[in-house]
C-alpha cells in the first residue's frame, strides 16, 4: 500500500493517487490542515477530499489527518456528511501550537497526552470510520498509550 502522508493541496494528492493507481497499488491519502480546518492553501478539508475523490474516481482506499492537533481540525468535520466516512485515521500533533509557532519552537511542546487520547476517543464516537490511529509531531509513548487506554475496550489491552 502507499501511504501518502502530510499532503497540504489536493493536487499533490491526485498526483500520487495516479502514480499508485498506475503501479497498481493501494493508497492512503493524509492531509494537513492549519489552525482553522483549512489546508494550507485555504481549500476546505471537505473540497480537497471530494476534489481527489471526483478526479481520480474514489481511488484512494481511505483518506486520513495528520501534523495538525483534533483543535485544529474538530470544528471542520460534520457528523453525517458522506465525506467524513472516507476519513479511516488520525495521526494528531502533540501540541494545539501552529505549524508556524512549532516551526519557531526552540523545545518540544509535549501537549496533554491525556487530552489527546480524549480528543480521539470523541473523534472515534462520532466517526467510527477512524480506525487508524496514531501520532505525529511531539507525540511519543505517553501519546500512544493515552490514545489506547482512551480508544481500545479494556478487554481488547489485556488479552
Amino acid at each position: 500500500m502507499v501511504s501518502a502522508i502530510t499532503m497540504t493541496n489536493a493536487n499533490e494528492a491526485i498526483g500520487i493517487t495516479r502514480a499508485a493507481m498506475k503501479a497498481g497499488m493501494p493508497v492512503a491519502i493524509s492531509f494537513t490542515v492549519e489552525t482553522d480546518g483549512r489546508l494550507p492553501t485555504g481549500q476546505s478539508l471537505a473540497d480537497a477530499i471530494c476534489e481527489v475523490d471526483i478526479v481520480t474516481g474514489k481511488a484512494p482506499a481511505y483518506y486520513m489527518i495528520n501534523c495538525a492537533h483534533p483543535t485544529h481540525f474538530e470544528g471542520a468535520l460534520k457528523a453525517g456528511e458522506a465525506w467524513t466516512t472516507r476519513i479511516h485515521g488520525v495521526r494528531a500533533n502533540a501540541s494545539t501550537k501552529s505549524h508556524a509557532e512549532l516551526d519557531e519552537s526552540t523545545t518540544l511542546d509535549a501537549g496533554d497526552p491525556s487530552d489527546l487520547g480524549r480528543r480521539y476517543l470523541n473523534l472515534r464516537q462520532a466517526f467510527p470510520t477512524m480506525r487508524v490511529l496514531g501520532g505525529c509531531c511531539g507525540t511519543d509513548h505517553r501519546h500512544a498509550k493515552a490514545i489506547c487506554e482512551a480508544c481500545v475496550p479494556p478487554r481488547a489491552l489485556s488479552a
